[in-house]
């Protein structure tokens, strides 16, 4: 029970991103704004999650775990509920932003639980919990529009705030490791120096860009893909929604293969053989672009290439988190901010690479891999010379 709740844990932030998406044009209306105003309202949320990460992420680490999720999972049920009870489009707007930096409490501290009960096999036990995370961003725009059917966009709020309380009991009663209650496990450091420990540490510069990397190349395929499929191949929505549903399913299925087999081979070399496989995909991508074939071939490309960049992104978190015992949390929210922070650049560069096809899209998704490839070919060198 423990991994899925973890990743029930992890999982209030997909649902809060994408849950009210389909109800933007409901809030627009009922706020009296323009929809482009409640859409900042995604910009906010995310720069609420990352902020809050960096503030939280030393916390964990000095006072513990467990007082982190609670208060996480507490606020996030009450400020849920006074979403939906807001009246104004800044009200909203200010509470979006609380919901994230609160709800981040609760979150970047389950990376650091997935170490402490996986050990040598983290990547193993990342894979599980990202598995069971990609469910949430399937599940919740259909479960926003189901709910819209049965009520206002209030509704959608209240579920959240309903998810979080019960996410807090099912916490207080069986979230209960070691960790806890050992004091001796707990990081000394300042609230800086807890983040110099980190960026000083050997091996992990390399390692956390390749992972902030791989985060960009997703970005860009989230950022991209509607225009690429709706407008360059004028695919419908409903083919859309079933080809973006197959490579979250290639998503998943890389995860599922990563925790059977990370554990014989392990994170290094899968790291490796992932982004080898990923480079071919996307230079298969840019090719196929090029030459302007079908969509088809498009499709058949990015499979892979999504199932590869599953593989480097969990094995990737997970060689830069064993490299910490009492600053897992610190090491989780300079990971979790490099990835919102350059991901969010995907959206302005490929608006400024625009040309109307998809080339920028591949170009962009294999000079990211290509990038990943060399920093685990320097990483790997240095590795070499440090033992010589």
């Amino acid at each position: 029970m423990l991994i899925p709740m973890l990743a029930a844990i992890v999982a209030i932030t997909p649902l809060a991103i994408d849950m009210y998406l389909p109800a933007m044009s409901i809030l627009a209306l009922g706020f009296d704004t323009d929809i482009t105003t409640v859409q900042q309202s995604l910009s906010i949320y995310l720069a609420g999650y990352a902020l809050g990460m960096l503030i939280f992420g030393p916390l964990a680490d000095k006072i513990g775990r467990r007082p982190l999720v609670i208060f996480g999972l507490l606020g996030f049920t009450i400020i849920s509920l006074l979403i939906a009870l807001s009246t104004s489009i800044e009200q909203f707007l200010i509470l979006r932003f609380a919901q994230a930096l609160i709800g981040a409490a609760a979150t970047v501290v389950v990376p650091g639980y997935i170490k402490e009960i996986y050990g040598d096999n983290t990547a193993k036990g990342m894979s599980y919990v990202s598995l069971i995370m990609m469910l949430a961003p399937l599940l919740a725009p259909t479960l926003g529009s189901l709910i819209l059917e049965l009520g206002d966009w209030h509704l959608i709020f209240l579920s959240q705030s309903c998810y979080a309380i019960t996410l807090l009991a099912l916490v207080l009663f069986k979230l209960k490791m070691p960790s806890d209650k050992d004091l001796g496990s707990r990081s000394q450091k300042s609230f800086l120096g807890g983040y110099y420990t980190v960026f000083a540490r050997n091996g992990v510069k390399l390692n956390l860009s390749s992972g902030v990397l791989t985060s960009f190349a997703f970005f860009c395929y989230l950022t991209a893909s509607p225009f690429i499929y709706m407008e360059v191949f004028n695919l419908d929505k409903s083919l859309f929604a079933i080809l973006f549903s197959t490579n979250v399913g290639a998503l998943m299925l890389a995860n599922i293969v990563n925790s059977r087999i990370v554990t014989r081979f392990g994170s290094k070399r899968m790291l490796h053989v992932a982004t080898f496989f990923g480079i071919i995909a996307a230079t298969g991508l840019l090719s196929v672009n090029l030459l302007e074939l079908s969509y088809h071939f498009t499709v058949l490309m990015l499979i892979p290439l999504m199932g590869s960049l599953g593989v480097m992104s969990v094995n990737a978190d997970a060689i830069v988190l064993m490299k910490f015992k009492q600053e897992t949390g610190t090491a989780t929210a300079v990971i979790g901010t490099l990835r919102f922070g350059f991901g969010a650049v995907a959206g302005p560069l490929l608006a400024y690479f625009y040309d109307g096809s998809a080339i920028p899209f591949a170009a962009l998704m294999l000079g990211a891999i290509l990038l990943v490839g060399l920093c685990q070919f320097f990483q790997s060198t240095l590795s070499k010379n440090n033992t010589i």
